[in-house]
């Protein structure tokens, strides 16, 4: 589903509070990563709430130098509230975690195993109560 405009109108319209237009240009200004500044930048252009008013997503492009796609993409983000994920789920070991992960491996492994796996190293984890379960892939 693209947002191209339909005789004039758009489908996702970007209205901008003061607040979320200070946000992103802190971001524009800041030393985020280029696709950060590039979406920060996008929405302050597409604000209808702008003294000027909200760019057409082409001139967009143009002055950002980016597709036609990206412009709609990240207005239709903002408007349906799909915002890039920055609260990740917080990580099952932590640095203390993996420090006893590491010296639990450096040992010789279990009796009648030629080498450590990954399922008996999470067992053990899990036995010195270093977390409550753990999946095999976070031990990987």
């Amino acid at each position: 589903m693209q947002a191209r405009e339909i005789a004039g109108r758009k489908k996702y319209r970007v209205k901008l509070e003061s607040e979320d237009c200070a946000v992103h240009r802190s971001v524009v200004d800041g030393q985020e990563s280029k696709e950060r500044r590039r979406r920060a930048h996008i929405l302050l252009l597409a604000d209808e709430n702008r003294k000027d008013g909200a760019l057409a997503d082409a001139s967009i492009a143009s002055v950002l130098d980016a597709a036609v796609g990206t412009v709609e993409r990240v207005r239709r983000r903002c408007v349906l509230g799909r915002r890039p994920q920055t609260n990740r789920k917080p990580r099952e070991l932590d640095g203390e975690g993996e420090a006893k992960l590491t010296m639990l491996a450096r040992p010789a492994p279990p009796d009648g195993c030629a080498r450590w796996t990954l399922n008996p190293l999470g067992e053990r984890l899990v036995a010195m109560e270093v977390v409550d379960s753990i999946s095999r892939e976070t031990v990987r």
